[in-house]
């Protein structure tokens, strides 16, 4: 029983505010329980086994915390894929995730001195990677839906998924911008555009506050840009082009209250990032304001080894420069040696733990209690959800209220049903490339549908890699999604033709022959992240592919093109079904841009499904049989072969007249997608041609009308090209706002863009955001290669448009 004249610790007084809490706390921790604090050294699965009786805790886990007094988080602890080894067998499902995590916080508040509890720590890079865990579309085919508030609202489904599992922090992929699409990390990006990368990462730092949980942005920075598409390579970026291109989403996530920001791997100037200072402290906290941690990419820190040639003064060098929080790296550890060596000042070191510190207080640890997370019916959300600022209240991270997580019958978050975010986003960023000779969308009347390829009748391949085992019978494939959808007597025939990668053809000639029989071939085609259990594994989890393709993978990381041609197999089955004359539709389910020539037929289509998730073949049959509009558009621009390469739309405008022998520009341009019906756009309007810098205030205004006979969803792009002046020498266009709308057929609508300090400002002389003087021509159209402008004077000199990344030259509202 409590003595009456006994006082609990001020940080343990929800009521207090959390800077006093953080500096109560601080106060009382020996060195060992500080390093403890800025330490996640454990995978995730190491701290549980099953046993007869259920889960119970690794001895692994319980040395780890004795060792520290405690630790700032654990990795992974519900994560299941191939390279965890984590399976149904024995990983968490929903209910025992929970429960484990429960456990996890029980022991540490039991068995430390000071009770701090643990910071769970989840991958979620499109849904969460566990068992049962909600998957969706890949980022890439976020970016093609040009849609952040659905994109939002699938966030916070699956960020409410992590919480009522226990879970506080999410790992998500959302700053590397493609500029190389050979990279296999390529579908982990939104898109090659600074713009629309940063308006999806804010999407999804709200989405995922709404539901309490709080976003680790990776990775930070430059990543995108690794020399020829090499993963973990070397980048060679400018400072300007390091704030022009890869730094806008990284400042949209800070504004929109990112908590945590991942190191990368890769270097700027020549030093890594986890030992940056220039971009960890003097930018992204001193310049930006950044408050929350910085977590170094998997074992990072250890990489630095190399460069200090021990590893005490590599945990020092990381420390300094504002790295926070290990993972898996055993330097880190070490860190009270470097303090004892005067390597690191001690003040380096409460600050790192501070800001630890004040996540745990921020996201409510303190006070959800363990006891009563995990009911008989299933999974109840904690109070952690609760919360605190500054000022000590109970609302969630920035005053968002508990969210109400519908449960399973497993007890876990329902999956996405057929109307959910999830299979949303996945008719949504269906990309109509091609469509020569009207065969789209099918006719009911269709009556011999060949459906052929290696993806036709998969469903691993549209899932993406950072993927979950899945149950078995989950998913549609497209086969199966056009099966459904096709008319009642509608012979589909199927036939593989051929395998996803290699060069056997044995195949394919009884392929074309059930596509010469029929009215329609539909080719399925593309590539595959799937991993399985003999994918070898790097430490850090991404594959190993030595000199060929692990386990039939053509994308995800560690499996880097040098062709974006299709395999030899795949090329074959293409020229023989197009041989017969019968029309062919071509569906790709990939990651990344594949250059696919044109096949020998005159009625044809080309469609590009970006790893649309287990629901991707009804959303690929939706489009293809007209129930739903083809309404993706292009994220990233698609190269005609890898030799043409870079081919992003945003370049410099050096006035490059191209090869001798080819055409240098893409094959389907930045923001390209088509749709069942016509429209045609008139000029853009401006309400005023010229403006001062001080206050670049005007109305720019599109007119978009229906000419054909089925409803459009037209998604309306604004871009801003410099004419004169500047700082530096001008980039062909650049994206500074979208919005989408629904036309109706031989109606007309208006896109309206309030233009501002925002939409005008370029990256200026001290590489801070300003308004520049000069000429700028206003493009408004359906694609980067598809705009007409207007011209707009900018009269008087710089004016800041401010240190964040705004959501700049939206529509009105």
């Amino acid at each position: 029983m409590t003595s009456p004249s006994y006082r609990a610790p001020l940080y343990r007084d929800p009521s207090a505010p959390v800077a006093d809490r953080v500096r109560d706390l601080l106060g009382r921790m020996t060195p060992t329980e500080k390093v403890g604090q800025v330490n996640q050294r454990l995978y995730g699965w190491d701290a549980y086994e099953r046993t007869p009786e259920g889960h119970r805790l690794t001895d692994t886990f319980r040395d780890e915390v004795s060792a520290f007094g405690g630790t700032g988080a654990l990795y992974g602890l519900q994560r299941a894929d191939a390279w965890s080894g984590v399976g149904f067998e024995d990983g968490l499902d929903a209910r025992d995730g929970a429960r484990t995590a429960e456990a996890v916080q029980r022991h540490v508040r039991e068995n430390t001195r000071l009770g701090i509890p643990v910071l769970l720590v989840e991958e979620m890079p499109h849904g969460h990677q566990a068992l049962d865990g909600t998957v969706l579309p890949v980022n890439l085919a976020v970016g093609a839906t040009w849609d952040p508030p659905l994109y939002a609202e699938a966030v916070a489904g699956a960020a409410a998924e992590l919480r009522a599992r226990g879970a506080h922090l999410a790992l998500v992929s959302a700053l590397d911008v493609v500029r190389d699409p050979r990279w296999g990390r390529t579908e982990e990006c939104f898109t090659e555009d600074p713009y629309l990368a940063a308006r999806m990462t804010e999407a999804l730092v709200e989405g995922a506050r709404a539901s309490g949980i709080g976003v680790v942005l990776k990775h930070f920075a430059g990543q995108g840009a690794s020399v020829g598409g090499r993963n973990s390579a070397a980048t060679e970026l400018g400072a300007r082009e390091l704030h022009e291109i890869h730094l806008a989403a990284a400042r949209a996530g800070v504004s929109a209250g990112a908590a945590g920001m991942m190191a990368a791997y890769n270097e700027f100037d020549g030093l890594p990032c986890v030992a940056n200072r220039y971009l960890l402290t003097e930018l992204l906290r001193d310049r930006w304001g950044f408050e929350g941690v910085v977590m170094a990419d998997g074992g990072a820190i250890d990489r630095l080894v190399r460069l200090t040639g021990d590893p005490v003064a590599a945990a020092a060098r990381a420390l300094d420069a504002g790295c926070d929080l290990s993972l898996w790296d055993a330097s880190f550890a070490r860190l009270a040696e470097a303090l004892d060596r005067g390597l690191v000042a001690e003040e380096r070191l409460d600050a790192a733990v501070s800001r630890v510190l004040s996540l745990k207080f921020r996201l409510g640890l303190f006070e959800d209690e363990p006891s009563g997370a995990v009911e008989s019916s299933g999974v109840r959300v904690g109070s952690a959800l609760k919360g605190q600022t500054d000022e000590g209240s109970s609302a969630g991270p920035g005053g968002l209220p508990r969210p109400s997580v519908p449960t399973g019958p497993d007890g876990g978050a329902d999956p996405v049903g057929p109307a959910g975010p999830g299979e949303r986003i996945a008719r949504a960023s269906v990309t109509l490339l091609v469509h020569e000779g009207g065969i789209l969308p099918l006719s009911p009347g269709t009556r011999r549908i060949a459906v052929l390829g290696p993806n036709a009748d998969a469903v691993a391949p549209l899932l993406g890699d950072y993927t979950a085992p899945q149950r078995p019978g989950t998913g549609i494939s497209v086969l199966q999604g056009i099966r459904a959808a096709a008319s009642p007597g509608t012979e589909v025939a199927h036939a593989e033709g051929c395998a996803l990668v290699g060069d056997d053809v044995s195949g394919v000639a009884s392929a074309a022959t059930l596509a010469a029989g029929a009215e329609v071939a539909v080719l399925v085609l593309g590539g595959s992240s799937a991993r399985s259990g003999d994918t070898v594994f790097d430490s850090n989890g991404a594959a190993l592919t030595g000199s060929g393709t692990p386990s039939g993978m053509t994308c995800g990381e560690g499996v880097d093109l040098a062709d974006l041609s299709l395999p030899t197999g795949q090329r074959a089955l293409l020229d023989a079904v197009s041989a017969t004359g019968t029309p062919v539709v071509v569906v790709l389910v990939q990651g990344r841009p594949h250059a696919v020539p044109a096949p020998r037929s005159s009625s044809w289509a080309l469609l590009s499904a970006w790893y649309p998730g287990p629901l991707g073949g009804r959303a690929v049959a939706d489009v293809l049989f007209g129930n739903a509009e083809p309404r993706g558009r292009l994220p990233v621009s698609v190269p005609r072969s890898a030799a043409h390469l870079p081919v992003f739309y945003n370049g410099k405008d050096h006035r490059y007249r191209g090869y001798v022998d080819q055409s240098a520009e893409a094959e389907h341009a930045f923001g390209h997608g088509l749709s069942y019906t016509t429209v045609v756009y008139g000029a853009p309007r401006l309400s005023r041609d010229r403006v001062t810098a001080d206050a670049p205030r005007l109305v720019c205004r599109v007119a978009v009308r229906n000419t054909g006979a089925r409803p459009a969803r037209e998604t309306v792009q604004l871009y801003v090209r410099r004419l004169s002046g500047g700082t530096a020498w001008p980039r062909v266009r650049e994206l500074r706002g979208f919005v989408a709308l629904d036309i109706s057929p031989g109606t007309e609508a208006e896109a309206v863009f309030e233009i501002g300090p925002d939409t005008l400002a370029s990256v200026g002389a001290d590489h801070e955001r300003v308004v520049e003087a000069g000429a700028v021509a206003l493009e408004t159209g359906p694609a980067s290669d598809r705009t007409q402008g207007v011209r707009l004077e900018i009269d008087g000199g710089a004016r800041s448009a401010g240190g964040a990344e705004p959501a700049a030259g939206g529509p009105a509202r």
